[in-house]
């Protein structure tokens, strides 16, 4: 982000806000058909049972957005995610990298708004591949463990979260509630569409899909408030947008990406995951479409 001007008063805050949301360039570099050496390292640190795991994660981004998330394979070769991760991307328009070091591609994807669950094909086939746990939820106290690419974190190797079932929850439209499973563990942007594994046998129970946060819904009346100004006020600064085009924003769009950035990014150790339920039901009624 690019204020005209740095004279005012919060133009080098909101820059340092906006840039921690961009994408980190540098990473490992890798030879051509290796395995990544952080990947290697994890694999070899890990139990067996969590080894399908770290090979079978993907760090997906919709660019048009700038959203980022996780992705995991399965092994019937859908890619799963959550569907506030791809939103505003077409499937081709859709980048992702594999934990062993490959680009990866999609030609299709559906998508459940309510579940918050989309799943896509790969223009190519990736090895490997998760399992789906029980429909039965997880017993209270249950351990589980997820990987993904948190934050701005962009390297080869997905990072371990580890928490415990705390409870229920449900979301989603009233005449169709969706089954979530409450986890007490650290779940941070970026964590969204990674693959809820259980610690003793390395299957699917759910889907991460969102955090508790600390902030009262007067933030987010804020939040709203200045997304949607009944007039503009002050100068208008401008941003970068992905084309390499720039977009004139007012102060209060400014103001609200700094809110925003903090309202997101705050840790909290509370996080929720969507039921691996709701994730065999979705796949049953796109049989036949993952066919084609």
């Amino acid at each position: 982000m690019k204020p005209k001007g740095w004279s005012r008063p919060f133009a080098r805050l909101v820059g340092l806000g906006i840039l921690a949301t961009l994408p980190v360039c540098g990473q490992e570099k890798k030879t051509e058909g290796s395995i990544p050496t952080a990947t290697r390292w994890t694999l070899e640190s890990v139990p067996v049972n969590q080894r399908p795991v770290v090979s079978s994660v993907l760090l997906i981004e919709c660019r048009k957005t700038l959203a980022k998330g996780t992705a995991f394979l399965l092994k019937s070769g859908t890619i799963v995610t959550n569907v506030h991760v791809v939103r505003g991307c077409k499937p081709e328009e859709l980048w992702a990298q594999s934990s062993m070091g490959t680009t990866v591609s999609f030609v299709k994807m559906l998508v459940d708004e309510n579940r918050d669950i989309a799943i896509l094909r790969s223009n190519e086939h990736l090895a490997g591949g998760l399992e789906l746990g029980s429909d039965s939820p997880p017993s209270l106290e249950t351990k589980v463990k997820t990987w993904g690419y948190p934050l701005r974190y962009q390297g080869y190797a997905p990072i371990l979260s580890i928490g415990y079932v705390a409870g229920y929850n449900t979301s989603g439209d009233a005449q169709k509630p969706v089954k979530r499973l409450v986890v007490n563990g650290a779940f941070n942007p970026g964590n969204s569409g990674g693959p809820l594994v259980s610690d003793s046998d390395g299957r699917v129970v759910g889907i991460v899909v969102a955090k508790w946060t600390l902030f009262s819904p007067n933030i987010e009346e804020a939040i709203k408030g200045f997304r949607n100004p009944r007039a503009s006020m002050g100068g208008t600064f401008s941003i970068t947008l992905p084309d390499g085009t720039q977009k004139g924003i007012t102060d209060q769009e400014v103001l609200a990406s700094v809110i925003e950035e903090f309202y997101r990014t705050v840790q909290v150790m509370i996080g929720e995951a969507i039921s691996v339920s709701e994730l065999r039901a979705f796949l049953h009624e796109q049989e036949s479409e993952l066919r084609q």
